[in-house]
Formats: structure tokens, sequence, C-alpha cells
């Protein structure tokens, strides 16, 4: 039966252009979903460079193991991703079964074993038949396709509870030469990163050098994808690949600092937010989209972990979704962050109005246009703990029933 798209969903997906060098191909493999395809398979070519962030969770799946052990070689030539086994704690049958995918992979594209990188989505703990993917690959050679309608059927394939795809574009210049950035995410459960978050598969055509890409890609990770939450949950498969087939024609890239590289910069830093924020939108039963900006705080770092910890408050996420000015919980979860914080110097501000400051409700403090922000799906929340310059932005989503209706019952 079909979802309902998540009320916070874009109107649609968005047209990506394809991306020379990128060839993509998607199946039903029988793992587990009936009536829609469930695995992706791209083809690189030759020359493609790649740069990676992983989960630093200490189970984390086989694939997000033979991915970190393939990143140092920097050349990549082929993807397969599968949806509804996250082929995480299978023992040396979840190892097999990536050994297995990575040869039928490797014989398609004409490559070596570690320029195959592989991900999984989906349930914890069931092994899988060695051959569950491999077998499958060989028939999706043939329909393999550069095009726009096979980038929007690779994000299609690789969605487990999400509501709706979520992909993201941009064109510009490297050196006066156009380029293209086109990528795709899932997440919508397990959302509390701690590298990138869920899968995530970005491809350009840009001619750049790997270390340039892992550089951005860590840096900008920081902003996007690890500074999103939905539950506080963390997957034991969180896997992000950045792919550069060189097939635009630009001056190949060597330097991160390159000034040519400027615009490419702030685009793959937008494409990457855009589907963080995606994410969110379609959190697990999420009515409500908040943006929580923090400011004053002993440093950078300070700010980011304050702003989390309020994010991950289900007291402030049952609040909102209860459409609750309960702004005492936020002075609650500022307060056990484990950063420094002044109670007489914190401001707390909803919707652009002032509530609290100098240890107390403001006096006059009228609740009526903070109820009345608290009744839409945009809620803003900013805080200044008056105490240095760090900062930081997060978003989260609000927490309701329908996160327990769907997590109460993902196995079934």
């Amino acid at each position: 039966m079909a979802k309902t798209a998540s009320p916070l969903a874009p109107a649609a997906f968005p047209t990506l252009p394809p991306v020379a060098g990128v060839r993509i191909a998607t199946a039903n493999s029988g793992i587990r979903y009936k009536g829609r395809d469930d695995l992706l398979l791209a083809v690189l070519d030759p020359g493609t460079s790649v740069a990676g962030v992983l989960t630093r969770s200490l189970t984390c799946s086989a694939p997000v193991v033979w991915c970190r052990d393939s990143l140092p070689r920097g050349s990549a030539r082929a993807l397969v991703v599968n949806a509804g086994n996250a082929n995480a704690f299978t023992g040396k049958a979840g190892d097999a079964t990536v050994q297995a995918t990575l040869k039928a992979a490797a014989e398609i594209a004409g490559c070596d074993l570690d320029e195959v990188y592989v991900a999984s989505t989906g349930v914890i703990g069931i092994p899988l038949a060695p051959d569950a993917i491999a077998k499958v690959l060989p028939g999706m050679a043939a329909g393999l396709a550069t095009d726009s309608a096979s980038l929007e059927a690779g994000a299609r394939a690789i969605m487990t509870t999400d509501t709706f795809p979520k992909g993201s574009t941009r064109t510009v210049s490297v050196g006066g030469t156009s380029v293209t950035i086109s990528g795709f995410a899932k997440g919508s459960g397990m959302i509390a990163p701690d590298m990138a978050t869920m899968l995530g598969f970005l491809f350009t055509d840009a001619a750049i050098a790997a270390p340039v890409l892992q550089s951005m890609l860590s840096e900008f990770t920081e902003r996007s994808f690890n500074a999103i939450t939905v539950d506080g949950d963390t997957s034991t498969s969180d896997t992000l690949l950045l792919f550069a087939t060189g097939k635009a024609g630009n001056a190949p890239v060597s330097s991160a600092d390159a000034p040519e590289l400027a615009e490419f910069r702030r685009a793959l830093e937008e494409v990457m937010l855009d589907l963080a924020l995606q994410i969110v939108r379609d959190g697990e039963g999420a009515t409500k989209f908040v943006a929580i900006t923090l400011e004053g705080a002993e440093h950078d770092a300070a700010a980011k972990r304050i702003a989390l910890t309020v994010a991950n408050s289900p007291l402030v996420k049952t609040a909102i979704a209860g459409e609750d000015a309960n702004w005492g919980r936020i002075v609650a979860a500022i307060g056990r962050a484990g950063e420094r914080a002044d109670r007489d110097l914190i401001k707390i501000t909803i919707g652009g109005t002032l509530i609290c400051a100098e240890g107390m409700e403001v006096p006059g403090y009228d609740e009526a246009p903070v109820a009345a922000h608290m009744k839409g799906q945009e809620i803003d929340v900013h805080i200044d703990l008056g105490i240095g310059t760090g900062k930081a932005k997060v978003w989260t989503c609000d927490l309701t029933h329908g996160y327990i209706d769907i997590n109460g019952s993902y196995r079934s």
C-alpha cells in the first residue's frame, strides 16, 4: 500500500540532470519488499574518484566496514545499494554477502573489488544468503542508463520508511567549465548522525582529486548531515559517498583551496544541506519542521552540543507536537547539555518573540503570538547564551504518536 507523504514533504521530486559517466539501474531483489524496486546498481566510468563519510558506530554493518577499508584507494567504478535489510550484526554471513556482491558488480564494471562500494539499509540482525544480491545484478546490466529517470528511480529504490524520495542538484562552473552535481539520500528514522546520515550518494562530472573531495565532504557534513536529528538514534549503516567522474572536461583540481572550486564548494554544501533537511522533513511521524539557532556559547562545539541536546529532548519535541510553547523544557535541556551556561544571561526567542531573559520570563510576556507560531509547520527557536561567540544551527522535527506506530511494527 502506498504511503502518505509527510505533510512537510516538498511539492515534487526535482528533475536531476544526468551526470556524465554515471549509469544507474534498479530492480526488485526479493529480499523484503514486493511491488517496488529495492536494489540500486551504479556503474561509473574509469577515472572516477570517490570520498566518503561513514558511521562511527562500533556495531556498524558489513558494507560500512568494506567501504571504510576501500576509501583510501580513492577510486570507484561501481556502487550497489539495497533496502530492506541492513546486513548489520550478521557476522561472517554478512561478510560473505558483501564479497559475493562485490564480485558480481566488479564483473559488470570490469574493475577491482576495492573499486566497488556497497551500502545496505533496513532491518538489523537478519543474515542474507551470500548470493541474495549478487544473483540479481547481472540482469540489471542491460538496464543501466544515464538520465534523470534513472536517478529518480535510484532515489526511490533505497527508501525504507521514507514517505518520499529525496533529491537535489546544482549546476556550476569550475575553471570556466560547466559541471553538474546531482544526488539523493534516504532517511526517516534512526536519525542522529555521527558522521553523515543514513544513506546519501552524490555524483558530479567534475574532475576533482579524491583528497579534495574528502576534504570538502568532511567539512560540509558537519554543517548538514551532522546537524540534523529526528530521534537521537545513530544508524549502524550511515554512509555518505561522493563520486566525481571527471567527464565534464575541466582541468583536474588537486587543491581544496583552488579558487576555481569556489562555486563548486558552495553548490556541494547546498546540495548536502538540502538533502539533510529533506530527511528531517520526512522524520517518522513528523508534523513540524524545527530550526534551532544557538548563539553566544563558549565556542562553536559547545553551541552545537547544546543545540543538539535541545533538538533531541523528547520533552521539547513532544511539546512542539502538542503546539505547547513550554519554553521551560528548552531551559532544562540547555542546563543538562554539559556545556557552560549562565541562567541570568540566557535569552530564548520562539517565532521572533522574546520569552525569557535575565533569569526569568520577560515582564509582560504575551504567549499569544508564540502559540500562533507553534500551530504552523515551520518552528523557529533562537537561543542566545550571552557568554561567548560560539554558534551553531541544527534542525529537528516534532515527536508524535506516528513515530511509535511506525517503529512499533517496523519488523512486521
